[in-house]
């Protein structure tokens, strides 16, 4: 494949470079089928399965019949634990259900560097010189976002390695998310419009360490 581009900007929105990568260095290629199995997983874990009603058997009561079944010129009935009864236990009672399951480790990294490489594709990645915040500050980060032009959509911020002071800044902007490159995962590159990396972070993701996840 050949080389894509995005364009590197500082915190005023100001282009002051280019940011050259070979394709190869994220994911040799996009697989869909594997970016929708491990968006898949992720929002069947995000699932929380703890409905739970009751069935007859765990109905209060006892377990004879109303009155007899014959001689009284009414319908049968059964005891009033039937579902046929208000108060009564469900014919088929929903139980907790986990739906939680993995897919093996490998296949999550590549699907997390397809996803990144998607966005390189589409033209929805902006590489940020530098975050620097001089305090914990939300107005810092929505100048940063207004003057990048993400202030009207979603947008992911990708930083080297997780920050307190970012964090707390960006946590009341609902259209943002923020993730340490380790941390980045197929559903959220995928689930905002618009991938911010800093220079940093997508360094890191170029050479990543030996105990990233």
């Amino acid at each position: 494949m050949a080389s894509i581009s995005a364009p590197i900007k500082d915190s005023t929105g100001k282009q002051v470079g280019t940011y050259e990568l070979d394709p190869a260095e994220l994911a040799p290629r996009i697989s869909k089928q594997l970016l929708h199995d491990v968006v898949v997983m992720y929002e069947n874990n995000l699932r929380q399965g703890t409905v739970k009603t009751k069935g007859r058997g765990e109905i209060a009561g006892s377990t004879m019949k109303i009155f007899r079944q014959k001689g009284t010129g009414r319908a049968r009935a059964g005891n009033k634990r039937t579902g046929k009864r208000v108060g009564g236990g469900h014919a088929h009672a929903k139980v907790p259900v986990d739906y939680r399951y993995r897919l093996p480790r490998k296949a999550i990294r590549l699907a997390t560097r397809m996803a990144i490489l998607s966005k390189f594709q589409d033209g929805q990645v902006i590489v940020l010189d530098q975050l620097r915040l001089p305090e914990a500050k939300t107005k810092h980060v929505a100048a940063t976002l207004k003057a990048l032009g993400l202030s009207e959509t979603t947008a992911l911020l990708a930083i080297e390695k997780p920050d307190p002071t970012v964090w707390r800044s960006a946590r009341n902007i609902e259209s943002l998310w923020v993730s340490p490159a380790g941390e980045l995962n197929a559903y959220d590159v995928l689930h905002q419009r618009q991938l911010v990396l800093t220079k940093a972070a997508l360094d890191w993701l170029r050479n990543p360490t030996p105990s990233s996840n």
